[in-house]
């Protein structure tokens, strides 16, 4: 790790979102950056701890769809999670009650805006990829005469990502990752992205099509099968359970749960 803000000397400042608004000139900055001086080791924040918009997707992996017994949607099915869930890749995570449930996510990062964009073209505007979690409390999600997504995946300490953000010339493949969650060391979720409905590219085609994506903003990309609430009998965690999610080439979120 290096500081940025010294290691550039003031050129960038220490606060992502700043830097997100300047992604192609950080990068070619970054290419020829020093190595020093060093950043002092020590836990993480999220990647991208300030998004002004977030958007998720639901059932985008088929195995999830089929689980939750519901048709393939003919387009992303679209919610937000508010930014005061967004915490970091290592942490407490108080639950607000009995049912809550795990998700685990590829999350992409927008780093130019995204307007009206070719799915051809959708690659140049994303920053990198990190690892997340989409949290959900599943009696508030599905309370009331239309379902609240929004609200159910937004208590606090509910959008962990992190721990850190990969460009996307680091992979061989960014439609085909292995992702993975586990629940007190049980693997619980186990697929790999290429099985999205709309892979990445795709997404913001269809979500630029309709709002312009800015620098900073996530999207979380959808969880494959093996979510808590759709087992039989339902499970959900409890306090002390310890929750891992990760990917291929980005690395591990690690939540202990604790009650509220």
């Amino acid at each position: 790790m290096i500081d940025v803000a010294r290691a550039s000397a003031g050129r960038f400042p220490a606060d992502p979102l700043a830097v997100f608004e300047r992604w192609p000139e950080f990068v070619e900055w970054a290419r020829g950056a020093p190595d020093g001086p060093a950043a002092p080791a020590g836990p993480t924040g999220s990647p991208a701890p300030t998004p002004r918009q977030v958007f998720a997707i639901g059932l985008n992996y088929r195995d999830h769809a089929e689980e939750a017994g519901l048709a393939l949607p003919e387009s992303p099915a679209t919610f937000t999670k508010f930014v005061t869930s967004i915490t970091g890749p290592d942490t407490q995570l108080r639950l607000p009650s009995a049912f809550v449930d795990w998700e685990a996510e590829l999350v992409a990062v927008i780093g130019r805006r995204a307007d009206k964009i070719a799915a051809e073209d959708a690659w140049r505007h994303v920053a990198g990829l990190t690892v997340g979690q989409d949290y959900s409390e599943r009696v508030v999600q599905s309370v009331g005469p239309v379902p609240q997504f929004s609200l159910g995946k937004s208590f606090p300490g509910f959008a962990p990502t992190g721990p850190v953000l990969v460009t996307v010339d680091e992979f061989a493949d960014p439609d085909d990752l292995a992702i993975e969650c586990l629940v007190n060391g049980e693997s619980v979720q186990k697929s790999r992205t290429s099985s999205m409905v709309f892979p990445v590219a795709e997404l913001i085609a269809r979500l630029s099509a309709v709002c312009p994506l800015l620098p900073g903003d996530l999207i979380f990309t959808g969880t494959p099968a093996g979510v808590g609430h759709a087992r039989t009998p339902r499970r959900y965690l409890r306090p002390g359970d310890q929750v891992v999610t990760r990917i291929e080439g980005i690395g591990q979120l690690r939540q202990t749960c604790v009650a509220a």
